[in-house]
């Protein structure tokens, strides 16, 4: 895998490469991340198991639905965490990707995995972690998309939850939320530590401190997006120039092979 030089300038930091991109070298440029991954998947066994988190981070798939370069039949798609609400709700991540790319896009509506409001928040999680296990047995992910909070959490592990320390399942409940709503699912670091790659795609000035720690930290200090590691994937943290002010100077561009 090639990545041009004129996609993004980087630094390396021990076991990964953190790339700082105007943020079209995530999922619009040419030779995008996104579909980079996209082609391999799909070359090594004809589908591709893709996990989106929310927030800000739907908009950047945007220029997607444009490109003529996809098969959206080979995605399936998955939830890197997923409020306890309805579909059609606000809240909804689902919702948030559906308004931004998956309505203009032809991909299945069964290879879409949403969660179940309708039984209890802990039975929601076993029936997401069930279903997903039937449609990838393995659990690796071939994509996981995180972002960041100010606070540093990802997906909804949040600082000093007890569901950092969770390593029994791969979706987990969560009842308290310290962000609303408080009720929701999340993988946990267990399926995480599965993915074949996982991106960061943090921007604003506000997260500048827990991008410095989460980099920069002993492990035990980092914040929760900064523990994030997959066991033989690879791990990518994209940051617009405002989220990366507080590292070191850029470096030459890589090829990553």
């Amino acid at each position: 895998m090639i990545l041009a030089g004129n996609v993004f300038e980087w630094c390396r930091f021990k076991d990964f490469f953190l790339p700082y991109s105007t943020l079209p070298a995530f999922s619009t440029h040419e030779k995008c991340l996104l579909l980079l991954r996209y082609d391999e998947a799909v070359e090594s066994h004809g589908k591709f198991h893709i996990a989106v988190s929310g927030g800000s981070l739907p908009k950047f798939m945007k220029g997607l639905s444009k490109r003529q370069d996809i098969d959206w039949t080979k995605w399936w798609v998955y939830f890197c965490d997923e409020r306890y609400v309805s579909s059609d709700d606000p809240d909804s991540n689902y919702g948030a990707l559906k308004q931004v790319l998956l309505d203009d896009i032809s991909i299945p509506e069964s290879q879409i995995l949403k969660i179940n409001s309708a039984v209890s928040v802990e039975e929601a999680a076993k029936q997401y972690e069930k279903e997903m296990k039937e449609r990838l047995p393995s659990m690796e992910l071939d994509l996981s998309l995180c972002g960041m909070g100010p606070d540093g959490h990802t997906c909804s592990l949040f600082p000093g939850h007890p569901l950092l320390k969770e390593d029994s399942v791969d979706i987990a409940p969560i009842s308290d939320s310290p962000k609303l709503p408080p009720k929701r699912i999340t993988m946990t670091y267990r399926l995480l530590r599965k993915c074949q790659q996982v991106v960061f795609v943090v921007t604003g000035e506000s997260k500048v401190p827990m991008v410095v720690s989460s980099l920069h930290e002993s492990p035990e200090n980092r914040p929760p997006a900064g523990r994030v590691r997959p066991d033989s994937g690879k791990l990518f943290w994209f940051l617009d120039s405002k989220a990366a002010a507080g590292l070191p100077d850029r470096g030459p561009t890589p090829s990553l092979i």
